[in-house]
């Protein structure tokens, strides 16, 4: 199901915890998976669940809850912007309008040539780069004008 590169990342994840607490490491677990799958399948956190020894529903939860976790494929890049008030201040929602623009995708959609997902996200805490962006759950980009905006897009293409 996974890549034996992926299970010795998740094995080194495990080890940080005290014996006998395998899913403290669920949520490293989630991040490696979707890093070698793309997005999180039931049945590759179903898997996920066996090898740290817990129910699946709790991988499930863990999963739903928090936002970096792709449930559903995606495009090859996921761009999730902080609409948050800070941000929001600071010019948020007119990013937020110029990216679903030259996209022509709205939140939670993906662009016909399976390149980026756009997505709205919580507070990321950098508020004072606000308006702020992550690409692919990894990379933190602050300030987002239009201009800075059009060269993330280009240098995604």
């Amino acid at each position: 199901m996974l890549s034996a590169e992926s299970l010795k990342k998740i094995d080194r994840e495990i080890a940080k915890f005290p014996a006998g607490q395998k899913q403290s490491a669920v949520m490293a677990a989630l991040a490696i998976a979707q890093d070698e799958k793309g997005w999180l399948a039931t049945e590759t956190m179903d898997y996920l669940a066996h090898y740290l020894g817990m129910p699946p529903i709790a991988v499930y939860e863990v999963a739903s809850f928090y936002n970096m976790y792709n449930l559903a494929p995606g495009g090859k890049h996921k761009l999730t912007i902080c609409t948050n008030l800070p941000c929001a201040l600071s010019g948020a929602a007119d990013a937020a309008e110029h990216l679903k623009q030259c996209l022509g995708v709205g939140f939670n959609e993906t662009t016909a040539d399976g390149r980026i997902t756009l997505k709205e996200g919580e507070c990321m805490g950098a508020c004072g780069d606000a308006p702020v962006l992550l690409v692919n759950n990894k990379r933190m980009c602050g300030s987002m004008s239009r201009d800075k905006l059009d060269q993330l897009l280009a240098e995604l293409k």
